[in-house]
């Protein structure tokens, strides 16, 4: 893994397969470190011929934390955009997009094929509208076009997400568990052993709930992208699972709706997160598209 300056902040980010082939951003959602990418399931996609490149956004993993910023009060951000109120969060969703092509320009790449999941599907979306020349293809995972007409999460769902933050290493494995339980894909839990491992090393890389707060108020701000979107014209495909309780799969209908052309792929019994039994599917999904085009 390798420190680089992009968008004038430092960005942490690895790479897998041949710099020859086709590149392929992977952006992560939510307080989620690039490793949730991971290793296995990138060695998928080279395999696939893909230069697959993951990074930890800004304010997570070993990326360039902005603590001069302050920590939102997401709570009232959200009740003043709902009021209609103006409110403004430390830095939005594009600022993220601006950090991923600063990345891409740090690696000499003019464009690529992005991929994200959850925040990190409006982050992509964000990149294309931002400059859809650089943007081969787009594939939106368990993401949304901050189309304000769609279902909410469950409240079981969005309670978990805003539980109290974790104060210590024991703390942060069971909520992490329990928030996985909760949003998770019911048709295929994880090895509790084994997702405990990967939570506590998880923990031990980085644990900083301040700038989960700042991401979160990017996506609460980050307005409804579909009427934009609907103007786009670039091959994409939109992933998800039927049984979300974060992100409902109505989300994934109204995405492809406002992606003229693109595919819709969803899964039956899966939930927020990217199950292995599933990585074959997605993969092949993923790289069906990018080889069209």
């Amino acid at each position: 893994m390798t420190q680089i300056t992009a968008n004038g902040i430092s960005i942490e980010y690895d790479t897998f397969g041949s710099e020859q082939h086709e590149p392929l951003l992977l952006v992560m959602g939510l307080g989620a470190q690039m490793t949730l990418w991971r290793a296995e399931f990138c060695g998928l996609l080279a395999d696939r011929g893909h230069y697959v490149i993951r990074f930890d956004n800004r304010d997570c993993g070993l990326s360039e934390k902005l603590a001069h910023l302050g920590v939102p009060d997401v709570v009232q951000l959200r009740m003043q955009l709902l009021a209609g109120e103006p409110a403004e969060a430390p830095y939005d969703l594009g600022d993220m997009a601006a950090d991923a092509f600063g990345l891409l320009d740090a690696l000499d790449i003019e464009s690529a094929h992005v991929c994200g999941a959850s925040m990190g599907g409006m982050i992509v979306q964000s990149m294309a509208l931002g400059a859809p020349h650089r943007v081969r293809s787009l594939t939106s995972i368990m993401s949304s076009t901050g189309n304000p007409e769609l279902p909410p999460s469950t409240e079981e769902a969005m309670a978990a997400l805003m539980s109290p933050a974790a104060t210590n290493r024991e703390e942060a494995i069971e909520r992490t568990l329990r928030v996985s339980g909760i949003i998770g894909s019911p048709a295929y839990r994880p090895v509790a052993a084994e997702a405990a491992l990967r939570a506590g090393a998880a923990y031990d890389r980085c644990f900083y709930p301040a700038g989960v707060a700042r991401q979160m108020a990017a996506v609460v701000g980050g307005g409804n992208r579909k009427p934009a979107l609907m103007e786009l014209t670039l091959p994409a495909l939109v992933i998800h699972g039927e049984a979300d309780p974060l992100v409902p799969v109505a989300a994934a209908l109204d995405t492809q709706e406002a992606l003229a052309g693109s595919r819709l792929l969803t899964f039956e019994g899966m939930g927020h997160d990217l199950p292995e039994p599933l990585w074959d599917d997605i993969v092949t999904g993923i790289s069906e598209l990018t080889q069209r085009h």
